[in-house]
């Protein structure tokens, strides 16, 4: 038995409590909780989830400093363009690689749970089965999750729609498509139509890469959200970026709020990329490039945060640092308040877990796996502010790793 004493706990408590972990299960939280075998002192720091980091593409990581990889419009399109050529010279060995070391990073910086679109617009599925080794091998220390993608469009590349197909076949635990990057809107709908079916067909879940457009008019998210109520599986259902969303007029907007208010369906907000990538037709004002993250949030609509991209032909930065996503999440969300700075880490922890479907083992809570980390702050609010490093990420009652309380080695004294 090991205990966890000195610990604030997120959401939950007030003031000091413990934890109680038993063969990697937590066992008892409160206060004054029996002796254990093992104590550790958490010093009053926070104590929050994992965080979830449910939009990455693990393929892609650092390809965005090679050759033929610069995007000079910084435009959606031309990363796409970009990726086609150089994908060709990807190998499993490079594939498996560049992945773990983007997987390091994230896990570096506290994230323990990863869905990863992989581009299937590949007749060898190179990234792909590069991939579902590593979920395997490291299922000890992160989960991940899988998401069979045709980026380069289901019908705009040729058995783009057979792919998808073969790689939910061979394992990939979600269903994607990119419906606005179809030759003709009509083709998107087709596209959003066999997602569906593909979903129901193997019981996967649906993450579509959706709207992803400045344009107003792009409105895939309205067919896929009918097509979720329709089968009941609004919940296992995650639009991505719906950019065009936040150029959307407001009667059209607030009418499908009360529709995903209905189905259930998750969304997923990418701040740091859409805002990079976005309005680079727009001269001024200039948009932000984010869907309706306030709206949905305080229309109690599942929205979440994550990274999307590490140097890659869309966006040359990122390194797995989801508090940085969070940072610039809330400022372009203009979501602020100190009762939504209280409260915002669900964005990158408890909503991301609920987008992947793993809410029912995700959580400091008892009879659930004991995975949290411990952040160098003793409240919500110091943490967002801050940016708080992450000291210690513990999973099953375990560390992946523990750093040293900060130090300096020459004090800064304004006082002498």
């Amino acid at each position: 038995m090991k205990k966890f004493t000195n610990a604030r706990i997120y959401g939950q408590h007030d003031g000091i409590c413990e934890i109680t972990v038993d063969d990697g299960v937590i066992k008892e939280i409160g206060p004054d909780l029996a002796p254990a075998d093992d104590t550790i002192d958490l010093k009053g720091r926070l104590v929050v989830p994992p965080y979830v980091d449910p939009h990455l593409h693990l393929d892609y990581v650092y390809t965005g400093s090679g050759p033929g990889a610069a995007n000079e419009s910084g435009t959606l399109f031309e990363g796409i363009a970009r990726w086609h050529d150089v994908k060709k010279s990807q190998t499993k060995e490079d594939a498996r690689e560049r992945a773990l070391r983007g997987i390091r990073e994230e896990m570096s910086h506290g994230v323990q749970f990863i869905r990863t679109h992989i581009d299937v617009c590949d007749p060898n599925l190179t990234g792909l089965k590069a991939l579902l080794d590593l979920r395997e091998e490291l299922a000890d220390k992160i989960t991940i999750q899988i998401v069979a993608f045709p980026q380069e469009g289901m019908y705009a590349y040729e058995g783009g729609d057979e792919m998808v197909e073969e790689a939910l076949r061979m394992g990939a635990d979600c269903v994607g498509s990119i419906p606005h990057f179809e030759w003709a809107y009509e083709i998107g709908e087709k596209s959003v139509h066999r997602t569906v079916e593909l979903a129901m067909k193997y019981d996967k879940l649906i993450d579509v890469h959706c709207d992803e457009t400045d344009d107003p008019q792009s409105r895939h998210v309205q067919l896929l959200n009918a097509l979720a109520m329709t089968e009941g599986i609004g919940r296992r259902t995650t639009a991505s970026h719906t950019c065009s969303f936040g150029s959307a007029d407001d009667a059209y907007a607030f009418r499908m709020m009360g529709l995903f208010q209905k189905s259930g369906m998750n969304f997923i907000s990418l701040p740091t990329e859409n805002a990079y990538l976005q309005g680079r037709q727009d001269s001024y004002p200039k948009r932000r490039g984010l869907t309706r993250v306030k709206e949905f949030w305080e229309s109690g609509i599942n929205v979440c945060f994550g990274q999307d991209s590490i140097n890659d032909p869309w966006y040359p930065v990122g390194n797995g640092n989801l508090m940085n996503i969070l940072d610039n999440g809330i400022h372009l969300a203009q979501t602020m308040s100190m009762d939504q700075l209280s409260r915002c880490l669900d964005l990158i922890t408890v909503n991301g877990a609920r987008t992947m479907n793993i809410q029912d083992s995700y959580g400091i809570e008892t009879g659930k796996p004991a995975n949290f980390l411990v952040l160098d702050a003793e409240t919500p609010f110091e943490a967002v502010r801050t940016r708080a490093g992450v000291l210690a990420s513990i999973r099953n009652g375990e560390y992946l790793f523990k750093r040293p309380d900060p130090s300096f080695e020459t004090e800064l004294d304004l006082t002498q």
